[in-house]
């Protein structure tokens, strides 16, 4: 059984799919309490597989998007297959501090400041900026690296991370679509 958050049908607001129509499995919990969090994610319920695949089956996509929480503390090698043999295409949003399952297709590891991070490569490296020094990411292989405005009280500091971002070319800007468009 997975402790599940909420199972929801929306646009990918951030990184190399943003846009991209999928369903977002969000896990309860998370190892890590960051300030600028903006999900409630201790609350759930109960799932098995066959409970999720019934309930992702009634959106018109095959990509899912595991999140949370920290969905590595719950996601494993039965849930990936399973998803798998129903033909869906798993993207994984992590902070990297756990073990993946093996076969995800698409691996976004999110660092936060402090952390110990135990993945040692990703599609896509996402940090939230918030002014940290941020190089130390680029160590990690990846496809692409974002910074992404920090948005805490219904503010970012965009101007901030535009600015890191042109002296830093190495870094591309990711905004969180789904808060400026006001979707889930």
């Amino acid at each position: 059984m997975y402790r599940i958050n909420e199972i929801f049908y929306s646009l990918q607001g951030e990184g190399a799919n943003s846009g991209t129509p999928a369903v977002f499995i969000r896990f309860s919990g998370c190892n890590l309490r960051c300030s600028f969090c903006d999900t409630e994610f201790d609350s759930y319920r109960e799932m098995s597989c066959e409970d999720i695949l019934a309930e992702i089956g009634q959106y018109p996509t095959n990509f899912v998007i595991l999140t949370g929480g920290e969905p590595s503390l719950q996601a494993d090698d039965t849930l990936i297959e399973t998803l798998h043999e129903h033909d869906y295409v798993i993207a994984i949003e992590t902070n990297g501090t756990h073990a993946l399952p093996d076969r995800i297709d698409w691996v976004t590891i999110s660092p936060k400041e402090g952390s110990r991070i135990v993945l040692t490569e990703a599609d896509e490296v996402k940090v939230v900026f918030t002014g940290q020094e941020v190089e130390q990411y680029l160590d990690i292989p990846a496809e692409s690296y974002y910074l992404q405005p920090c948005w805490k009280n219904g503010k970012d500091n965009r101007k901030e991370v535009i600015t890191y971002c042109l002296a830093h070319p190495e870094w591309s800007l990711s905004m969180q679509l789904h808060k400026i468009l006001n979707i889930q």
